[in-house]
């Protein structure tokens, strides 16, 4: 059975940083695409970063400049560097990984607070 398990969400000031962390568990044998997602109070979950097999990556525009996407094949884990953080950045981010091509897999989610 496939799993990713999400870790590094909490509270922080605005203007200050955090990582998350997403690592998959299980076989899956070919990695596609690991994204991260978030979904604030009373919006649709939205795509913050993804990157792919080749490490090509993109990012909503709200974030860029901002977020950094990376992953490490070793560990099967992707991180999302998050700087500058501002209060609309609160939410529940979430990770995605679709491998073989077409199967899909989230993670739990991770609460990321941001006080201004």
């Amino acid at each position: 059975q496939v799993q990713l398990v999400e870790s590094g969400g909490g509270l922080v000031q605005a203007g200050g940083s955090l990582r998350l962390s997403c690592a998959a568990s299980g076989t899956f044998f070919s990695i596609n695409v690991m994204g991260w997602y978030r979904q604030g109070a009373g919006k649709q979950r939205e795509l913050v970063a993804a990157i792919r097999s080749g490490d090509s990556t993109n990012y909503a525009d709200s974030v860029k400049g901002r977020f950094t996407i990376s992953r490490d094949n070793a560990k099967n884990t992707v991180y999302l560097q998050m700087n500058s953080l501002k209060p609309e950045d609160t939410a529940v981010y979430y990770c995605k990984m679709t491998y073989r091509g077409y199967l899909e897999v989230w993670g739990q989610g991770t609460l990321v607070t941001v006080s201004s």
